[in-house]
């Protein structure tokens, strides 16, 4: 897979639309910045690290992150849009005065920073630019 993240938001993605309850895929440090950023900005109902067990002798077992979704009292989705920025073709790096509001403040952008993964309003507030991973609405 030459894209973790872009895998990350299709399988969150469908999830939602086919209105599951949770989603599982491989774990990284950095999915789980992004799921801990979901969690806070309120897009997800949570999300926890499980051990998969080893499928055959000699096998590692494997780590999944489970994201717990989440949906409106009438079953009306959370998350409306999610869509990548930075890919491993076209990196987009933007300065603190370029990060732009997503959807005039209503969305969130998850940018990459020196300061570790942060939403576009963090990064503001400390004074930060970086790599923009994805947009959420």
């Amino acid at each position: 897979m030459t894209d973790p993240i872009s895998d990350m938001l299709t399988r969150l993605r469908n999830a939602v639309v086919a209105k599951h309850t949770r989603v599982d895929m491989p774990a990284s440090r950095l999915k789980t910045d992004i799921a801990r950023i979901l969690q806070d900005e309120g897009y997800i109902q949570g999300y926890k690290i499980i051990e998969e067990p080893a499928t055959r002798e000699g096998r590692q077992p494997r780590q999944l992150i489970r994201l717990l979704l989440k949906y409106g009292p009438r079953g009306e989705r959370v998350i409306t849009g999610l869509e990548r920025i930075s890919r491993p073709g076209r990196r987009v790096y933007l300065g603190v005065k370029d990060v732009p509001p997503v959807l005039g403040g209503l969305g969130t952008s998850i940018l990459t920073t020196s300061r570790g993964v942060m939403t576009d309003r963090a990064a503001r507030k400390a004074g930060v630019g970086g790599e923009v991973l994805c947009n959420v609405w």
